[in-house]
């Protein structure tokens, strides 16, 4: 089997449209389909973006299916592990990714950006951390301003039922309708602290008059590492 064969035979088992697997590559349904005609060869960029989509990647270049996708998560708070997987399964819960940290948003929804993947977690795993399955997002990170916590280019699960930043960690905030990730810090007076854990970025301080340009959006869990 041709690994353009290959490739359909993976979008197939993903029961998705060429349409759907384009928008995951970031690819246009042309060129999707010219992938699986063998006309055209995939990037790498696009065989990276449809990873996140569950695509056996392996088994479409090599023919050779890898024995199970692997994720790479461990607790923010802690470094703990935390199980997870990019293939769907009986008891794992689907997680939407979206590439939107730092970029310019319309409040704590989500709904209406670009889902740049999916990632599973079981289900059992997001109740022992307190978290609802219908209540997370992944979110990309984007810089290195929460070096070494979170890097340039991880995924972050982030809570969105969770905005008391009286417990303090890392959270997914907007101040002044742009998204960051920043630990939270709560000061007397009703200031905060909003916290880079690179050395290299001084903390930036919310007074109370300036509350009104920030909405906290959830409390980030799981640090996401890639397929490995």
């Amino acid at each position: 089997m041709r690994s353009c064969d290959r490739l359909k035979a993976e979008r197939l088992r993903l029961s998705l449209s060429q349409e759907e697997l384009a928008k995951l590559g970031r690819v246009s349904r042309r060129a999707q389909a010219s992938y699986e005609s063998g006309e055209r060869s995939p990037r790498g960029e696009y065989l990276e973006s449809i990873a996140l989509g569950g695509v056996d990647v392996g088994y479409v270049l090599t023919g050779q299916h890898s024995a199970e996708p692997s994720v790479s998560a461990q607790r923010v708070a802690d470094g703990a592990p935390v199980a997870a997987t990019y293939g769907p399964g009986p008891g794992l819960a689907e997680v939407k990714l979206y590439d939107v940290e730092g970029a310019a948003g319309a409040g704590r929804s989500l709904e209406g950006e670009r889902v740049e993947g999916v990632i599973h977690f079981p289900e059992a795993e997001l109740a022992a951390l307190g978290v609802s399955a219908e209540r997370v997002a992944g979110v990309k990170v984007r810089g290195d301003s929460m070096e070494s916590t979170l890097a340039d280019g991880d995924w972050v699960l982030v809570d969105l039922g969770s905005r008391d930043i009286r417990q303090e960690g890392v959270f997914l905030l907007t101040v002044s309708g742009e998204r960051r990730i920043k630990r939270v810090q709560r000061l007397a007076g009703g200031a905060l602290f909003l916290i880079s854990d690179n050395e290299h970025y001084q903390p930036e301080m919310i007074t109370p008059q300036q509350m009104g340009e920030v909405e906290i959006l959830g409390r980030c869990e799981v640090r996401i590492g890639r397929i490995s």
